[in-house]
């Protein structure tokens, strides 16, 4: 199994990924920098935007767990092994980092 970490960043989408593990790993910062309730046709995907208003050690607890179950849900081919944050606690910017094991590669 091989270990990619993520960040939540927005990147370009890639229609045609050259590897099952670009798919996965674009798959991952997808889940992780949607809103849950701005996919129309899924209002489930993604993180809540709720945890923005909690003090950070609250929202990183919160967003962990809304990660994991996340990731567990709607990309079945990963797992997550960590989530760390970088930012400026002090500012109230934090983004998740989230380490990954992928299945079957």
């Amino acid at each position: 199994m091989q270990q990619l970490d993520i960040t939540a960043t927005l990147d370009g989408v890639n229609f045609t990924p050259a590897t099952e593990l670009e798919e996965i790993a674009q798959n991952v910062r997808t889940i992780l920098t949607t809103f849950k309730k701005t996919v129309p046709m899924d209002r489930e995907f993604g993180i809540s935007a709720e945890t923005s208003d909690l003090p950070i050690a609250a929202a990183q607890a919160t967003m962990t767990a809304e990660i994991v179950a996340a990731i567990n849900r709607f990309e079945p081919r990963a797992r997550v092994v960590s989530v760390d944050y970088e930012g400026v606690e002090k500012e109230g910017i934090v983004q998740p980092k989230v380490r990954i094991k992928v299945n079957g590669t």
